[in-house]
Parts: structure tokens; C-alpha cells; sequence
């Protein structure tokens, strides 16, 4: 996959992490750390659980990308101690 097959998921998956659990995005440069942590996170998770690869860029895969930054970031809070403003 390109790298800018990775940057864009990525965008968009943090994105929607970010608004679904803090309310706003953390910055484009942000959005797509976590979106990228969250695809390396969220497909480990699903791999290992439920056997399944989850490759390319389709619902399916943001979907992942999604859940496993919306993980990154409660480990990341649960870490730092930082709670959620609104």
C-alpha cells in the first residue's frame, strides 16, 4: 500500500475517533498518527480475536482503524491520567 494509501484512512479514521470520543479532532497531523495507530492497533486486535486479515482500504478496514484508535486513545488516557473535556 502507497503512503498516501495510509495518510488518508488514516486522516479519516482519526478523525472520527476523535470526535466520537473527545468531541473534536486532534489536528490533521494528529488524526492521522492516531488513524494510523489505530489501523496497526485495530487490526492486531481483529486478527487476533477473530482470525480475520483485514487489508486495503474499504469500509470494512476504517471501520478497525476506527475502533482501534478509539482504543489508542483510552490507553493513552488511561497512561497519562488526562481525562476528556467537552
Amino acid at each position: 500500500m502507497s503512503i498516501l494509501g495510509w495518510i488518508i484512512p488514516g486522516l479519516i479514521a482519526g478523525w472520527l475517533a476523535g470526535v466520537l470520543v473527545k468531541g473534536s479532532s486532534y489536528g490533521v497531523l494528529g488524526d492521522i498518527i492516531l488513524g494510523i495507530l489505530g489501523a496497526i492497533v485495530g487490526g492486531w486486535i481483529i486478527s487476533t480475536l477473530m482470525g480475520v486479515d483485514v487489508t486495503g482500504f474499504n469500509i470494512q478496514s476504517l471501520l478497525v482503524a476506527v475502533l482501534g484508535a478509539i482504543v489508542v486513545i483510552f490507553i493513552a488516557r488511561l497512561v497519562s491520567g488526562a481525562r476528556a473535556t467537552v
